[in-house]
């Protein structure tokens, strides 16, 4: 599947933003949620944290669910477009995956 230019791979820190952002989040929560489901692999600091929600907020992909919440705390979530670059990438990595499974598979039947 073509995609477009300016896309891209997604890097390991956005996917795991976007993956999370499917239930509504604050910036603490992705942190420390990130870091759960990877066991402490992906670490997000708070500078580039907030740096990639301004970025995919720009790109329309996530949104703030309330602007000027009471307690400060901004709460973002996945937006239509977001969930079509992310099902985009799911279909790119699992055709990486069915690749190098099929020349795991072949190789090992060579060595046969």
């Amino acid at each position: 599947m073509a995609r477009t230019a300016n896309t891209g791979a997604l890097t390991e820190p956005v996917f795991y933003i976007l993956l999370r952002l499917y239930r509504p989040a604050h910036g603490y929560a992705l942190m420390k949620d990130i870091a759960e489901m990877t066991d402490g692999r992906v670490k997000i600091g708070a500078g580039s944290l907030y740096g990639a929600l301004d970025s995919l907020q720009k790109k329309g992909w996530i949104r703030a669910l309330d602007e000027h919440p009471q307690d400060r705390k901004i709460e973002y979530i996945i937006t239509d477009t977001g969930k079509q670059f992310f099902e985009k990438e799911l279909i790119r990595l699992e055709e990486m995956l069915q690749n190098a499974q099929q020349m795991k598979e072949a190789t090992h039947e060579n060595n046969r």
